[in-house]
């Protein structure tokens, strides 16, 4: 089963990666989203996949049960979702501006850097 797991976890890496290589910028969010997804089902894997007692600690123990689930993972997870999430929404306020200011969300016609020129002028003092 953790064979199946895995190669679904490859999948929905493979599909983030080949969108985050696109030139649309929101095409680029949806890979690190992809991506970000991707990573929590990791992490979920690697805990371990097994039908065993939520990390509860009982009325009057003081230490969690042998029989818990590890509860280290689901807090790595939550914490993910969260920072994931986070990014994801800035980077569509960024997308939005850059909409707003340059009217295309194609990275090929993002070109404001480049028509400035170099900074580095040709015949300026060497270093030597």
């Amino acid at each position: 089963m953790n064979l199946v797991f895995s190669l679904a976890i490859a999948a929905i890496m493979g599909a983030g990666i080949y969108l985050v290589l696109s030139r649309n910028v929101m095409r680029i969010i949806f890979g690190v989203s992809l991506m970000s997804a991707g990573t929590n089902l990791l992490i979920f894997l690697a805990g371990g996949l097994q039908e065993i007692a939520p990390p509860v600690i009982e009325k009057g123990e003081e230490v969690l049960g042998t029989a818990s689930a590890n509860p280290l993972p689901q807090a790595l997870i939550l914490t993910a979702i969260v920072i994931g999430f986070s990014l994801v929404a800035f980077a569509a306020a960024l997308a939005l501006q850059v909409y707003r200011s340059d009217g295309t969300i194609d990275t090929r016609e993002m070109t404001a850097a480049e028509d400035l020129g170099t900074p580095f002028t040709t015949g300026g003092a060497t270093n030597g």
